[in-house]
């Protein structure tokens, strides 16, 4: 894990960033951050994670709008999340083809990077 220090419009960022060696057969879920105290609604409690792939919020933010729901099915690069950072929308979208298996976050809750918004299988 190589750490650096990343500024972008004149505010600085920690960042972490693993290296996977090219014959790496499955993907690694990023380990989340230590819980940092919120501001904003807490997070609705969340059903124990399903076995699969962690969809994890890329930085912190708001949830704009939730795209699927539990049970459907998702093409790699389908957007699951719309997160509102820094007053920007960004997609979050599938890394792999799969069926939503859980959905960890509402629309208008406040997400911190690496917090699971849902789990894919």
């Amino acid at each position: 894990m190589k750490r650096y220090s990343i500024t972008v419009n004149g505010k600085a960022y920690d960042v972490a960033v693993e290296e996977l060696s090219a014959d790496a057969a499955a993907p690694v879920a990023a380990a989340a951050p230590a819980a940092a105290p919120r501001a904003a609604a807490p997070a609705p409690a969340a059903a124990p994670v399903a076995e699969g792939t962690k969809i994890t919020a890329p930085m912190p933010g708001t949830i704009l709008d939730v795209k699927v729901a539990v049970g459907d099915s998702v093409k790699a690069g389908q957007a699951l999340f719309v997160l509102e950072a820094m007053k920007m929308e960004n997609d979050v979208n599938s890394p792999s083809d799969g069926k939503v298996l859980s959905i960890n976050t509402t629309k208008g809750t406040a997400v911190e990077t690496g917090t699971v918004l849902a789990v894919i299988g």
